[in-house]
């Protein structure tokens, strides 16, 4: 940019003082005195906020002495300034990144002596700075670098690197901290105006000529073109008076900003949206969007300036234009910038210093941009809220969510929270007291009947929340931090109030409201459509970050420090504010007249207030999945505040109050069936208190167990729209095992209140279906080891019910119990025998859950298996009982395949370590489960069940007949094999066989299905009647004849059988000499005459369908058909009438014929 030039008028010499070099003189002579001059004050203040040109329009002759002081002063001088124009903000100067900004690069560029020749001519700096190459093997590189300044501010920079970025260059950095560092060293000139003016005529011809002769390459047509214009009367150079000066500072007229090179901003932040969601990109941007909140708290007019021209380029995103017109939502990372840009927004226009003439800039602004075609929705999932029909209170309104009004309906955008806090006053007389004053509050408690102040004498300051807290964020981002305080208090102290208002209301009317189980009301008498948390501007957030900013202890004051530990100097960079060794400490409120009040106790009370509230859940995923974030997001602020006794003593009140709430409590009674559930609040809750009230921690999280949208009516519509469902459902059971993991070592004590608890949460009828399955509560305990436990047990069993009451999704039920199993089988220590009941008793209520309808099997069979073992760890007592009680907890198939089948198997004997009356009961059970199962579903579990019931002869008998009775109507012939297989190799080869004969009733096999599964059985059953006999054979080979139309199989099947005579394999084990079976005989005959049938049937259907290269393939088929026709005594010329035949019917078939010819004959 080039520099601020100012048109000078020509004084005589005279008025010129001393000349310039004795100025220079002297102000390398200058030392910094104490006390101050006056006149160096004075030229402080000038400097610093009156145009140099108003000096000299007021004064007729300005003193040489002050014009050398108020030239001096008007560099900047806080090297943080600097800082903020060539860094990222919240960049940790212990970080790798901070080695990487300009910033740090041209401090250690000064440190090193590499800036040289500064020389400072009026309100201009120029220098130049070395740098050395990257490689060793490149030169010293040197870089000019020239600065523009006026009234302590940087108006323009250039350096000859031709750097490109929205911050400063190292070289420029180098510099502006050569001339803070070091102003007494730099040669310091009046500005070139002031010099020409002590020249002569003979001396101004030379400095021209001088001039162009150094640099004439560059300047020479200027200066000619020059004058020329000089030499003409009438030219626009000769109208004007005066000439501009470069070095004489900025004019009266000209903006006094900072200098942004606007054109780089565009630039980058349209480099950066052109990149698309990247995480590198968001956090560029978001880095961009801190550098404006860094410039406004420095109270830079540069803040919202940036912020337009990033606005301006986010609204020339093309994108914009596709997803409107697809009508789908922008992904996650674009509406989280979008959303941090209408907050930042909000900031800009509530700056309580800001004119009228720039509130209405930026109105003008906002309107426009919200009335562009692309601008996003203040929807996220892109539903067009209008202002008629939107339930959130205006901003500048003090009405609450859900009242009328009449609005126009006009479609509500991104920036119309904007729009309307730039309505917003800061001149009401209550509200000026508040921020102004630390002494603001009445004389004595309780002496106004004004809503103004709360019972104790303290402000209130009465508006909607959200907005009341936007003013402290921009009070607070503007640089008011004192005044953002002030109003923070008082905000707070009304949450405070308006809640105890809220459970008085709500005590009046509980007789009036009928609630459910868990305490939801169906038609409830309040509920909060917008919440503080997931709200747009993030209220309850940046209250607290206001209020607990002031608790910091200081890094330098930490009595404990680690070795890694960094000490940063305050001017070289920013510190991330969150540090994870940060600690608070209480600051106490002026004028408070409760003692254990203090800073950090109000920001508590925000966040618990704020997480607490009742609140329904939002519309669309991005509005929920961002409710998520943004309490997790303040829950991880809050558990790095160590907790003391008073604070302590706040979250045990705030707890108490949540409670007793009503439904304006989300832990209260009465709440709307679509609250968000309080589970991650909960959470946190529960593990602070549990140290020092565990009677109220165990409260708390048993009454926010609760999920009001999964009880009662069922409406799978309204749980549709809860995207979020699996996540909440996921906390709720995080919350289960916090509290299993914490009862698993509680005392008696707590008896009281879990009955307490348990009578509240669960009916009548609940605790009647509890009672029934108390059977398998402490089955595997003795009775030493439920003493060692005896006080764990009614804690234990209270939030057992409450699980089992409340967690409405098997997986999460499942996963909990796989937790609590963990948490009381540890890999070193005892077991804690209650907790593993307790985990049995879940895994009861999983596999109850999933058997009808099963999920995926894989998942089914793993909870199977587990319960299993859980089982296995109580004893033998848990075995019998699910053994007992299968037909409600698992389908026959697992009970006989995994269950049984695992429970008798020798590794979990030993495991047991049963004796041998307990191993007898176990496999009774078995024995009955298994033909039970075999009976239901004799087609799955009969082969099972006989497995199970081999050691008693009448159990496998009964198995035996299950399996008979059923293979005619239920079994499949392969389920009949595999039971005939397993028969034979058990020593009952007449079972099997005749299990063989009723398989092959079942079976049929076609002409072409050469490769059927079935085949290898098929030969199986064959070859187990010929070892029995030729009368066994003779019987099952009119079924084969009947069912196999396969002629390979026929033929191979009549091959084997006279491979070895029948009777070989007898039971008796006697060898007998016995004939080999003929051809010609029965029952092979048969079997021959339809092998050589079938070969003719399957000839002719190749042959209809046949194409050239299955020639070859039919071929070779034909030769194994003449081997088996070769077998009759007359198949030679059955052979040669199925050739001729051939030829006859398929003669066009010209050259397979010649095939068969050439082979056959």
């Amino acid at each position: 940019m080039a520099a601020v030039k100012r048109s000078c008028m020509f004084h005589t010499a005279k008025n010129s003082g001393h000349r310039a070099d004795s100025m220079a003189g002297s102000s390398g002579k200058m030392r910094k005195m104490n006390p101050e001059t006056l006149l160096d004050i004075c030229a402080k203040f000038a400097a610093a906020n009156v145009p140099f040109q108003r000096v000299e329009d007021r004064v007729s002759r300005i003193p040489e002495p002050v014009q050398q002081r108020i030239i001096f002063w008007s560099f900047p001088r806080n090297e943080r300034d600097i800082c903020m124009y060539s860094s990222l903000s919240n960049i940790p100067a212990s970080g790798p990144d901070y080695q990487k900004l300009p910033f740090h690069k041209g401090v250690r560029l000064l440190e090193s002596d590499c800036v040289d020749n500064v020389l400072q001519v009026g309100f201009h700096l120029s220098g130049t700075v070395r740098e050395g190459g990257t490689l060793y093997t490149e030169p010293e590189k040197l870089f000019r670098v020239s600065i523009s300044f006026d009234r302590c501010k940087i108006t323009s920079v250039t350096c000859s690197c031709g750097n490109k970025d929205i911050f400063w260059c190292q070289h420029v950095v180098a510099l502006s901290l050569y001339r803070i560092r070091n102003a007494e060293l730099v040669q310091l000139r009046v500005p070139i105006s002031e010099t020409l003016l002590q020249m002569d005529r003979q001396q101004l011809q030379k400095f021209a000529q001088y001039l162009i002769a150094e640099h004439h390459t560059e300047v020479l047509p200027t200066a000619q073109k020059l004058a020329d214009e000089i030499l003409c009367a009438n030219s626009e150079i000769n109208l004007l008076p005066g000439a501009p000066d470069p070095t004489a500072g900025a004019s009266v007229d000209d903006d006094n900003s900072w200098h942004l090179d606007e054109e780089q901003v565009r630039e980058q932040v349209r480099s950066y949206l052109s990149q698309g969601g990247y995480y590198n990109t968001g956090k560029q941007l978001s880095s961009m969007f801190a550098k404006v909140r860094e410039m406004l708290r420095a109270q830079d007019s540069n803040g919202a300036r940036m912020l337009t021209l990033i606005t301006e380029q986010f609204l020339a995103d093309p994108r914009l234009l596709l997803w409107r017109t697809q009508g789908t939502p922008m992904n996650d990372k674009c509406r989280q910038l979008w959303d941090e840009l209408g907050a930042l927004w909000v900031c800009v226009v509530l700056n309580p210093s800001s004119s009228f003439m720039e509130k209405a800039h930026w109105q003008q602004l906002l309107r426009e941009w919200s009335h562009l075609e692309v601008c996003p929705f203040e929807d996220a999932d892109n539903r067009v809220i209008t202002m008629a029909n939107h339930v959130s209170p205006d901003i500048h309104s003090n009405r609450q969510p859900g009242s009328s009004g009449s609005i126009r309906a006009t479609p509500r955008t991104i920036f119309h929270r904007a729009l309307e806090a730039s309505d917003l006053q800061w001149n009401d007389k209550h509200l000026r007291y508040i921020m102004n004053s630390e002494t603001y509050c009445l004389p004595r408690a309780g002496s106004s009947c004004s809503n103004a102040f709360n019972s104790q004498g303290q402000a209130l300051w009465h508006e909607h929340i959200p907005t009341a807290c936007a003013r402290v964020d921009a009070l607070r981002s503007h640089g008011y931090s004192k005044e953002a305080m002030r109003l923070a208090v008082a905000v707070v102290r009304t949450m405070k109030e308006n809640q105890l208002q809220q459970r008085k209301q709500f005590a009046s009317i509980t007789s009036k409201t009928v609630l459910g189980r868990t305490g939801v009301s169906h038609t409830p008498v309040y509920c909060n459509h917008e919440g503080y948390i997931g709200h747009a501007l993030d209220p309850v957030g940046s209250i607290f970050e206001t209020l607990s900013e002031v608790c910091i202890i200081p890094e330098d004051t930490v009595s404990v420090t680690t070795e890694s530990s960094v000490s940063v100097q305050a001017n070289f960079g920013s510190t991330s504010s969150l540090n994870a060794s940060q600690k608070y400490q209480h600051v106490s409120i002026p004028t408070s007249r409760d003692r254990t009040e203090s800073y950090l106790t109000l920001a508590l009370e925000a966040a618990l207030i704020g997480l607490g509230q009742q609140r329904l859940m939002p519309s669309g995923l991005y509005a929920q999945d961002k409710a998520c974030k943004q309490e997790e997001k303040l829950i991880v602020k809050l558990q790095e505040v160590e907790l003391d006794c008073t604070l302590v003593e706040v979250m045990r009140r705030q707890a108490k109050l949540l409670l007793e709430g009503g439904p304006a409590s989300g832990l209260g009674l009465g709440i709307h069936v679509e609250s968000v559930p309080m589970h991650t609040f909960a959470k946190y809750l529960f593990t602070s208190l549990l140290p020092h009230d565990s009677e109220l921690a165990y409260t708390v999280g048993l009454r926010a167990m609760r999920l009001p949208i999964l009880e009662g009516s069922g409406d799978t519509v309204m749980n549709a729209r809860w995207f979020t469902l699996g996540h909440i459902e996921t906390q709720q059971c995080e919350l289960a095992s916090t509290m299993l993991s914490a009862a698993k070592g509680e005392t008696p004590c707590l008896q009281t209140v879990l009955e307490l608890a348990h009578c509240n949460l669960y009916s009548s009828k609940h605790l009647s279906k509890q009672h029934e399955k108390q059977v398998f509560l402490h089955v595997g305990a003795s009775g030493t080891d439920v003493c060692a436990f005896a006080g764990d047990i009614p804690c234990l069993q209270t939030v057992l019910e409450s699980a089992q009451c409340n967690i409405h999704s098997s997986t999460h039920l499942f996963k909990l119990a796989q937790d609590a199993f963990k948490m009381a089988t540890p890999v070193e220590g005892p077991r804690h025998l209650p907790l593993v009941n307790v985990a049995f008793e879940l895994g009861l209520q999983v596999v109850r859950m999933t058997l009808t309808p099963t999920p995926s099997p894989w998942r089914r069979r793993e909870m199977v298996r587990w319960l299993v073992t859980c089982a296995t760890d109580i004893g033998v007592k848990a075995l019998v009982s699910i053994m007992h009680n299968w037909y409600t907890l698992f389908t026959p198939t697992e009970a006989t395949g995994m269950v049984a089948t695992t429970i008798m198997s020798h590794t979990t004997m030993l495991q047991v370590n049963v004796n041998y009356v307990q191993q007898e009961e176990l496999a009774n059970c078995a024995r009955n489960l298994a033909l039970q199962c075999a009976a239901k579903e004799p087609q799955s579990c009969a082969l099972a069940a006989l497995t199970l019931c081999e050691k008693d002869p009448v159990a496998f008998e009964t198995a035996y007949q299950i399996v008979v009775d059923a293979a005619a109507n239920v079994m499949d012939s392969s389920q009949l094999f595999n039971i005939a297989r397993y028969m034979e190799h058990r020593g009952y080869p007449g079972r099997a066989y005749k299990l063989a004969v009723l398989a092959m009733k079942n079976l049929t096999l076609a002409y072409n299905q050469d490769s059927h599964p079935a085949i290898n059985d098929i030969h199986w059953a064959c070859a187990l009647s010929h070892s029995l006999g030729k009368s066994e054979l003779t019987n099952i080979i009119p079924l084969v004849v009947k069912n196999v139309q396969c002629a390979t199989v026929l033929s191979d099947i009549l091959r084997r059988c006279t491979m070895t005579a029948p009777g070989m394999a007898s039971p008796d084990g006697k060898r007998r000499s016995l004939k080999l079976l003929s051809y010609d005989k029965s029952p092979l005959r048969q079997l021959l005459d339809a092998a050589i049938s079938a070969y003719i049937n399957t000839t002719h259907s190749r042959l209809t369908h046949i194409s050239p290269r299955h020639y070859g393939d039919f071929i070779d088929f034909l030769s194994k058909a003449r081997e088996t026709f070769l077998l009759a005594h007359d198949g030679h010329i059955q052979f040669a009438q199925l050739i001729e035949h051939m030829k006859l019917i398929y003669k066009g078939k010209k050259k397979l014929m010649y095939l068969i010819k050439e082979r056959f004959g």
